[in-house]
């Protein structure tokens, strides 16, 4: 399935969803910047939470697929592939009886399988009762993946509402930040380690109120970045040296809601998430800057409402940068490509 808008096209809703006080040197960044924006899916009533990862030579985008944000049908997981970012095919459909699957994200494991990464929610009606995590592998050709499967955390953290939502793999070592959210109690994360995305090791706990989804990466020296949700309209980035158990925060100057972040090569941080700051909200790219918390608006994408969870793959090669994202301003949510151009990023990070 192939759904293109042109790159004119692409520009002229870059603007209609921009900030309204955009000044022309703001939109020329916007025309310079964007390649192209590709809606590659929209089979399901309502899919949403993506990310986006290149294994074998080709891009892979995963994504839930259901009746609803939440609760509705429960989630089910998608996984695509495309050898050019214009024509996709399913490669996978993961789903558990009774369990609502959601926010899959993507890594490559030190053998070299794809890895998948859910959340497990168990509802009655709309009462949410239960939080797991699951995990599926590929093969080594990303052909085909295992069932999802249990992860299993250590047994003096375990709270029965525990969503690791996401790893990030250096060298032999994976790392997770695990959101603790069982109700009526304080909200806890965790970071924890694994050698096989199965089985996980707790390292520390991060000290903040009511923390929610966090993206780890990591700088060339070892040294950790986290990107952390917040439910009390606030939101932090954590550094952390190795052995990563003393952790300095800051509150960041945006919200997120799905935050993502990847560095790119000259070693500037890009990050994507909800924008909280418009009406509908939409989703943004920024520049961010770790040390301080600051993130720079960079561009707002064809979004609004239901909408975020950017993925990103950077192609050197290419000179670009695709960012894989959901939104529901053309009705029903479905999930974008954007592909941008990756000297031009550089050049407006130079200018930080």
């Amino acid at each position: 399935m192939k759904l293109s808008l042109t790159f004119a096209a692409a520009c002229v809703l870059l603007l209609a969803t921009s900030v309204a006080r955009a000044e022309e040197t703001d939109e020329t960044i916007e025309q310079k910047l964007v390649i192209s924006i590709e809606r590659i899916w929209d089979r399901a009533e309502h899919n949403a939470f993506t990310d986006l990862i290149r294994f074998k030579g080709k891009l892979y985008c995963t994504f839930r697929e259901g009746s609803g944000h939440i609760p509705g049908l429960n989630g089910t997981i998608r996984v695509i592939r495309s050898a050019d970012g214009q024509n996709w095919e399913s490669v996978a459909l993961l789903a558990e009886q009774h369990v609502d699957l959601r926010d899959p994200k993507l890594s490559i494991t030190p053998d070299g399988r794809l890895m998948v990464s859910t959340g497990a929610s168990y509802y009655h009606g709309s009462k949410r009762l239960k939080i797991e995590s699951r995990v599926a592998f590929s093969d080594e050709n990303g052909e085909n993946f295992s069932r999802p499967q249990k992860v299993q955390l250590p047994e003096q953290i375990v709270t029965n509402f525990d969503w690791l939502w996401r790893v990030t793999w250096r060298g032999d070592i994976g790392w997770g930040a695990l959101q603790q959210v069982p109700p009526g109690s304080k909200r806890r994360l965790h970071l924890v380690k694994t050698t096989d995305g199965i089985h996980y090791e707790h390292v520390t706990e991060l000290e903040l109120s009511s923390p929610t989804e966090t993206t780890l990466r990591f700088e060339e020296d070892g040294t950790m970045i986290a990107m952390i949700r917040h439910h009390q309209n606030k939101a932090f980035v954590g550094r952390a040296e190795p052995p990563y158990t003393k952790w300095e925060l800051k509150e960041a100057n945006k919200l997120f809601g799905g935050p993502n972040f990847v560095q790119l090569p000259g070693g500037a941080w890009l990050a994507g998430s909800r924008d909280y700051e418009q009406r509908p909200y939409t989703t943004a790219l920024w520049l961010m800057e770790p040390e301080t918390a600051q993130f720079r608006d960079l561009i707002t994408l064809p979004s609004g409402g239901d909408t975020s969870y950017p993925g990103f793959v950077i192609d050197e090669d290419r000179n670009q940068v695709l960012v894989s994202y959901y939104s529901g301003h053309e009705g029903r949510t479905s999930i974008y490509l954007v592909t941008l151009r990756l000297d031009v990023l550089q050049e407006l990070a130079r200018q930080q």
